[in-house]
């Protein structure tokens, strides 16, 4: 699941630049979000495909995890700030699942039926 939500999420920033990808960013207040962007959608597609079947999985998630770690401090601090601890972990709750989803797979690995696996990198 983590591999096929940042592979969606990838995708859909550039299929709606004005809602998720440039205009999502500018809105945060991030500098050039055109670029940041386009940056943050391929290492979610290129690091969510690696996630979704499994190869270089232990490698793949680290920039995902700096994306969620960025996400939550730059979207999800303002709420808790502005309108509270519940209101900030209701928004945050997918943020928390990718991130912590994230850090298994840096942790585990992949498992038996992913690419790692199956070429001796990942085999327990």
């Amino acid at each position: 699941m983590v591999g096929a939500v940042f592979l969606s999420e990838g995708i859909q920033k550039f299929l709606f630049p004005a809602g998720l990808g440039a205009g999502r960013f500018a809105k945060i207040g991030f500098e050039s979000p055109e670029t940041v962007a386009a940056i943050v959608a391929f290492f979610e597609i290129v690091c969510g495909s690696l996630v979704l079947v499994g190869l270089a999985t232990r490698l793949a998630v680290i920039p995902l995890i700096v994306i969620m770690l960025t996400a939550i401090v730059s979207t999800k601090l303002p709420i808790l700030r502005e309108q509270g601890f519940w209101k900030m972990a209701h928004e945050a709750r997918t943020d928390w699942c990718m991130l912590l989803g994230s850090l298994f797979l840096l942790l585990v690995g992949a498992g038996r039926w992913s690419l790692d696996s199956r070429l001796g990198g990942g085999a327990r």
